[in-house]
């Protein structure tokens, strides 16, 4: 395995900071999918046990970022492609919502955050900086949440949100239509500053279902990294 920096936080405990280290890793690429993992050298590597090893992967494994099989081996998991359309249709439901929410009424210091947000995305987005514009593209999805008092709905979406994350990340990484992204979020910063729901839930739902499309791009260019769904077999009912 490739040898990648690790910088331990101040109180964060031997688990927290493997979990941090491998789920970072991971959703960044550092550790691509079907990358093999040893406890013994993620242990080595980082400086602990391998007790904390052993229940960051399992934590990873229940997120369904690691399969672990008995007799096998560790491997960090294909991208499920049943589990990106499933987070999809999750975010799609609640962001709705929650979008429709917010352009009713939103806190104007959170308000202002979003354009703040959205400015420092145009920066990156000059600069090519797609590391930093995921991050802040998930900034701004969060803020719009926690504004509208449904910042726990959110944690917990993440929670199911792996492969989908890495779907966006791939893409955005990739610069597979940037542009767009960052227009999409200027729209919807416009929707809530305007208070005007149709539009904010058009523009959320435009923005979501965008993904369909960059899947096709990332089959063509990373099929390896991705679980397809499935054929189903000859003679199968419709």
């Amino acid at each position: 395995m490739e040898t990648i920096a690790a910088v331990r936080l101040p109180q964060e405990s031997s688990r927290e900071f493997v979990y941090r280290f491998l789920k970072n890793s991971i959703m960044d690429f550092s550790l691509p999918p079907g990358t093999s993992l040893s406890e013994k050298d993620i242990a080595a590597l980082l400086g602990v046990s391998r007790t904390p090893v052993r229940e960051a992967f399992i934590q990873l494994s229940q997120e369904n970022l690691l399969d672990i099989m008995p007799q096998k081996g560790t491997y960090v998991s294909l991208i499920d492609l049943d589990s990106v359309a499933e987070s999809k249709f999750l975010r799609e439901t609640m962001e709705e919502a929650v979008m429709k929410e917010a352009c009713r009424e939103f806190p104007a210091p959170m308000l202002f955050e979003l354009q703040s947000n959205v400015t420092l995305q145009e920066l990156c987005l000059s600069e090519k900086n797609y590391i930093r514009f995921f991050e802040l593209d998930e900034a701004l999805h969060r803020s719009i949440f926690t504004g509208c008092r449904k910042g726990r709905i959110w944690n917990m979406m993440q929670l199911m949100h792996g492969h989908y994350n890495r779907v966006r990340r791939l893409n955005i990484a990739g610069g597979y239509d940037v542009q767009t992204v960052l227009r999409q979020h200027q729209e919807m910063v416009q929707a809530i500053s305007e208070k005007n729901p149709s539009r904010g839930a058009k523009i959320i739902n435009l923005h979501l279902n965008k993904v369909n499309v960059d899947i096709e791009d990332l089959l063509h260019d990373y099929r390896h990294y991705f679980r397809l769904p499935a054929a189903p077999e000859n003679g199968a009912a419709n």
